[in-house]
């Protein structure tokens, strides 16, 4: 009985030193409980000497925390789909270099490496960005999938299609962005007045888009893959599709420097990349892209494999440094012209759209020259690509607004005011010039 006894309390001085030589890892992440719940979960099941505790945050929150608390870092890890605010941290020097181990993993998805090659941070899964649809919605509205970026542009779509701002989601900047690059500046921009002239809403975080896609508050959504995917496994009557334009990155985690927990921090890293920690990516609720090739054949039928279809992301090769130096700028660009003013844009998309109607019926003209004329003030940019890549210029927007009356810097708000005022004078004008076209 004493052995036994004795024998007990040597098996709980064992399991009490594990736990303090695990312990606590702290994870700042912009993924959704229904995303880290499972994996939380899976991991702490495969190494129990270890605790996540997961703070949710928006990715560019996320960045800023961890800048805030460098001179007495907490947190050990940094898990976010948007590889510039990875670039942004290792350029600040808050990520720490580790050596990850892994067996079976390329070193690219489609066209991107899946690693930071200094090894500062590290891919674990896939991720690329398109459109979502509910079929019921459609259905009930009597439209078809769009599945290119102008599909949304159609007039049928309008006031169907709902978005969150890039200044509130890094992936969402990320879908932007990878438009900019695939189209050309001014084409890229061109595409995004467009469609957001149909938007629906622009939700405040980039969660509330396939909420909105699958509850039938609008139709169709501008997404990140796997939101679209884990919307299907769990039953919505909802679908995706990348469109051609479009690219395929990683997902990346990273130790955070002078992490109080890095030993757990590197053990976790080297769990999600493990099979056992890349098959948690299939969960129903997560579905996100692994990329362990090997993990596919456990994929439910129909789920994509960029290692078996080389044209998802083809045709992007995303420039994550043309990305992160002109950020702010970007988001400040989307808010100023599409987020604070989609009322009127909206309104001027929407004359345009029965003007063009009248002018399929009556062939005048005069009408279509008008509505030439209409769209291409619309389509018109305040800005050049050179100035948006001129390091002084992006350099004066260093403030991310959520809206409209945050204070920003006064040469922001100096240059920000200019091209509201050039986008109202614009919508307004397209607008009369619908209105009028429309009347022939």
């Amino acid at each position: 009985m004493r052995g036994t006894i004795l024998s007990s309390v040597a098996t709980l001085a064992l399991m009490t030193t594990a736990a303090i030589a695990g312990g606590k890892v702290t994870v700042i992440t912009s993924f959704p409980d229904s995303m880290t719940g499972p994996i939380e979960a899976a991991f702490e099941a495969a190494h129990p000497e270890f605790d996540l505790e997961i703070l949710n945050k928006k990715t560019s929150a996320g960045v800023k925390y961890i800048q805030e608390i460098a001179g007495d870092n907490t947190a050990d890890i940094f898990w976010a789909s948007a590889p510039d605010a990875f670039e942004v941290l290792k350029g600040d020097q808050l990520l720490s270099k580790v050596t990850i181990t892994s067996e079976g993993i390329p070193d690219r998805i489609g066209a991107y490496p899946l690693n930071d090659p200094e090894g500062y941070y590290f891919g674990f899964a896939g991720a690329g960005y398109g459109i979502m649809w509910n079929e019921r919605y459609l259905k009930a509205n009597d439209l078809a999938p769009a599945k290119e970026w102008m599909d949304l542009a159609g007039a049928e779509y309008h006031g169907h299609v709902g978005m969150s701002a890039p200044s509130r989601s890094g992936t969402t900047h990320l879908t932007v962005e990878t438009l900019l690059q695939g189209e050309g500046w001014d084409q890229g921009w061109s595409q995004w007045k467009r469609i957001a002239g149909n938007f629906r809403t622009v939700t405040e975080r980039s969660f509330g888009v396939p909420d909105g896609v699958n509850t039938g508050n609008f139709g169709l959504g501008i997404v990140i893959d796997f939101f679209g995917f884990s919307s299907k496994a769990s039953g919505f009557p909802v679908d995706f599709a990348y469109p051609t334009v479009t690219a395929l990155v990683p997902a990346n985690v990273a130790v955070v420097a002078d992490a109080p927990n890095e030993d757990g921090a590197v053990t976790f890293i080297n769990y999600m990349l493990t099979p056992e920690g890349q098959s948690v990516l299939l969960d129903p609720a997560i579905m996100r892209l692994p990329i362990n090739p090997a993990t596919y054949a456990e994929a439910p039928e129909g789920f994509p494999n960029p290692f078996e279809d080389s044209t998802i992301g083809a045709s992007v090769k995303f420039d994550v440094e043309k990305s992160g130096a002109r950020y702010n700028l970007v988001n400040s660009m989307f808010d100023v012209m599409i987020t604070y003013r989609l009322d009127d844009l909206r309104a001027a998309v929407g004359a345009l759209h029965e003007a063009e109607a009248r002018y399929s019926e009556t062939g005048n003209e005069e009408a279509k020259a008008l509505i030439d004329e209409a769209w291409a003030l619309i389509d018109a940019n305040p800005i050049d690509e050179a100035q948006s890549l001129d390091p002084e210029f992006a350099g004066i927007f260093t403030k991310k607004r959520r809206k409209a009356t945050d204070e920003v810097g006064e040469r922001q708000a100096e240059i920000e005011q200019r091209w509201d005022a050039f986008v109202v004078e614009n919508y307004a004008r397209a607008t009369e010039l619908a209105n009028k076209a429309a009347a022939m």
